[in-house]
């Protein structure tokens, strides 16, 4: 005996015969709703009911995995009309299923993923506009670069405009280089640098929205690797479900996916890490300790994953513990780089008439 669920109903068949039936009322949004229940993975009321006084009784769909073992089955010859149910019904109810499906929450990742993609855009906005302002402020006061840094440096210009009020505001004594500009050409400039403070006040409200959030979906993940890096990993496995279900090898190239490309079209190196090169101790290591740090890491962090995404417990701290043995142990059996095998040339052969040829073969 199996059990089979159709859009219109619930079947206990043997072979290619109908044991059983419960059908669902003709109601296109009742009937949308069981199968919302379907889609989500969840288990009817009728699946249940249906195998009730059976004791040995298999499941065609996966997901009743719970309660009979799956197995193959065509149940092609269950069909809509031989038990009163049209195309009409069947496209009114699809209508709500889709209506149904649409107004539902999204999932907090989905929104996480759009969070770390608007903070990369956010970024490179910032990285031309404040080249812009360097570019163009340095005519007036080309200094100000040696005595402020990225968001200081545009807060400076945008609050003070002119060189002496600036050279007041960080306490600095000297004769800039730089030219004369108009009242006009300051209050540009300004506009300018007013923007781009204003960008990176947007990004620190993300840093902050994505740290939020990851620490209340994904701790063990955030842990391990900080939330940036974290929400990195999981824009780029297309969400925590995604990147939970995929092995430690494929978690470790993540982001390095040209570099694979060019492997496999050229032969040249293969990569051996993707975006967790971040990852302070893979990046701070030496070049030829990153693989090994690299595949550890990624280990590790498909298992935070997989703990963040089937809600089990907190282990972050237990990792972070572990990551920090496994690198310690990684350089001290690996201090020194290897070194390269040199190729010794190929022996001679003497021919006849004494010319020597290399030996092929």
């Amino acid at each position: 005996m199996i059990i089979v669920t159709k859009w219109f109903g619930v079947f206990l068949c043997d072979k290619e015969k109908v044991r059983k039936q419960l059908l669902f009322e003709k109601d296109a949004k009742g009937i949308a709703e069981k199968l919302a229940v379907v889609q989500r993975g969840g288990i009817l009321e009728e699946e249940e009911r249906i195998v009730e006084g059976y004791k040995r009784f298999r499941v065609a769909d996966a997901r009743l995995s719970k309660i009979g073992k799956p197995e193959v089955y065509d149940s092609s010859f269950i069909k809509a009309e031989d038990f009163g149910y049209d195309m009409a019904l069947m496209q009114a109810v699809m209508v709500q299923l889709g209506k149904m499906r649409t107004r539902e929450p999204l999932p907090s990742d989905r929104s996480l993923v759009q969070a770390i993609r608007a903070i990369d855009d956010l970024i490179e906005t910032i990285n031309v506009m404040s080249e812009r302002l360097h570019e163009w402020y340095g005519l007036h006061f080309p200094e100000l670069g040696d005595y402020a840094k990225d968001e200081r440096y545009a807060e400076l210009i945008g609050r003070h405009g002119y060189r002496e009020p600036i050279l007041k505001a960080i306490e600095v004594q000297l004769e800039s280089v730089g030219a004369e500009m108009l009242d006009e050409d300051i209050a540009a400039i300004q506009d300018l640098a007013l923007m781009v403070s204003e960008l990176y006040e947007t990004k620190a409200r993300f840093d902050a929205y994505v740290l939020r959030t990851m620490e209340a979906h994904a701790p063990n993940l955030t842990r391990l690797l900080s939330a940036n890096l974290g929400a990195r990993l999981i824009s780029l496995a297309g969400g925590l479900g995604r990147l939970a279900k995929l092995p430690s090898s494929t978690v470790q190239l993540l982001g390095a996916e040209k570099a694979m490309f060019m492997h496999l079209r050229s032969g040249k190196s293969p990569p051996k890490h993707g975006i967790i090169f971040q990852y302070p101790g893979i990046h701070k290591a030496p070049y030829w300790q990153r693989g090994k740090v690299a595949r550890s890491l990624a280990s590790k962090a498909s298992i935070a994953a997989r703990v963040d995404f089937y809600k089990g417990e907190f282990i972050g701290d237990k990792l972070v513990e572990g990551m920090e043995k496994r690198i310690n142990e990684i350089k001290e059996k690996y201090p020194e780089a290897p070194k390269r095998e040199q190729r010794s040339a190929p022996p001679r052969r003497k021919h006849s008439r004494g010319e020597y040829h290399p030996r092929r073969g």
